[in-house]
């Protein structure tokens, strides 16, 4: 069996030369949005007194 060059390449191993090599500054600056924020504890507090107990 021979491997072709592309299966040489794909690997699960990282490239080091690759990551040492990387450069971080053409990275572009993301503002980070939580899409779903978890409520607050007076938030839940208010839900719980409007629910009716069982």
């Amino acid at each position: 069996i021979s491997l072709s060059p592309l299966t040489a390449i794909m690997s699960d191993k990282p490239n080091m030369r690759e990551i040492s090599s990387f450069d971080k500054t053409k990275l572009k600056k993301t503002e980070t949005r939580v899409k779903n924020p978890l409520p607050t504890k007076e938030t839940i507090d208010q839900e719980r007194k409007r629910e009716p107990s069982h």
